[in-house]
């Protein structure tokens, strides 16, 4: 991994947890497998902990690395470094998806809750005027209750979402085409296709991968048939959204959005949607940060452990998955 993903996730305590279960190599951690350091620990090496920044395991590298058979990852996608070359050895491969999940889900609930309540609008407002009413012009489309949530993809995160939703009083609806109905039902949530997901849903909360299938799933077509003052929230990848028509439609009041990832990732400094009010835009911040990165190394002290006693792992990326993963 890189050394900033290294120094962030890697504390001494989680360096003992992984030396009581392994022999753990010296430091530093790899972030290149080319140095004279790297060839030395990888002629030895019978599992990896991986981490953001880790540079594709090729077979120039797996060459390298004989007695190689298991990889642990402690963030979420290993499409950037688990190559074919893995695969085809055998490779055992555990991520912490399941771990940085839990966070996003909690961003993206806390979002739709503060979305319907207009909290980042009202604020505004509120700082502005410094005095209020009594509240009884408001609106009857704003607040929670029986608000109607529309979810774009099963995923791991999709999923936790649902579940972290289900005891508000919403209606739930889900789009995802590769899950039963009665799948779907078991989540608390209505199967839909996706044009209704769009039109039915006062926010819709995408969760689908980026993959070549979902680049710009949602189309200018499916934005503009949104409701009037319908919220898009975004913690997925921004390409999985037509990010011109997304704009278009922001800067006319159409709808709002809560956006944790754009196309590009971050928005030229000009950007009409810097400046705009109905957007709020986070700096893909969604995921695990600060002490949340501890429950990916628990995580990930834990499949190491698992593997060490020949209990195989608990979090399996499995190669015909890949097709539907991020």
């Amino acid at each position: 991994m890189s050394q900033q993903a290294a120094t962030a996730l890697l504390e001494p305590e989680t360096l003992a947890a992984l030396a009581a279960v392994c022999d753990l190599q010296a430091l530093p951690v790899l972030d290149d497998f080319d140095t004279d350091h790297a060839r030395a620990a990888l002629a030895d090496v019978e599992l990896l902990v991986t981490g953001w920044g880790c540079p594709p395991l090729d077979a120039g590298v797996l060459a390298a690395a004989p007695g190689l058979r298991a990889v642990v990852h402690t963030a979420g996608s290993v499409r950037h470094h688990i190559t074919d070359a893995c695969w085809d050895r055998g490779i055992e491969v555990s991520s912490a998806a399941a771990a940085n999940a839990l966070p996003v889900a909690e961003y993206t609930v806390a979002m739709i809750l503060l979305s319907g309540k207009r909290v980042v609008e009202r604020a505004r407002a509120y700082r502005g005027a410094r005095t209020r009413d009594e509240g009884f012009g408001i609106p009857r489309s704003d607040g929670n209750y029986r608000r109607t949530v529309g979810v774009l993809s099963a995923s791991t995160i999709g999923r936790r979402v649902l579940e972290l939703l289900r005891p508000y009083d919403l209606r739930l609806l889900l789009h995802d085409p590769y899950v039963t109905d009665e799948e779907v039902r078991a989540l608390g949530a209505r199967p839909v296709g996706l044009a209704e997901l769009f039109t039915a849903s006062d926010v819709v909360s995408v969760h689908t991968p980026l993959l070549p299938e979902t680049e710009g799933l949602v189309s200018r077509a499916l934005l503009t048939s949104m409701r009037q003052d319908a919220v898009l929230v975004n913690t997925a990848r921004g390409a999985v959204v037509d990010q011109s028509a997304l704009t278009d439609l922001l800067l006319t009041d159409r709808i709002r959005a809560v956006l944790d990832v754009t196309d590009p990732e971050v928005l030229p400094s000009d950007h009409p949607l810097w400046e705009c009010d109905n957007v709020l835009i986070t700096p893909h911040l969604a995921g695990s940060q600060g002490n949340e990165w501890r429950r990916l190394t628990d995580l990930t002290v834990a499949e190491v452990t698992r593997w060490a006693q020949g209990h195989g792992f608990a979090h399996p990326v499995l190669r015909t998955r890949l097709p539907f993963m991020a």
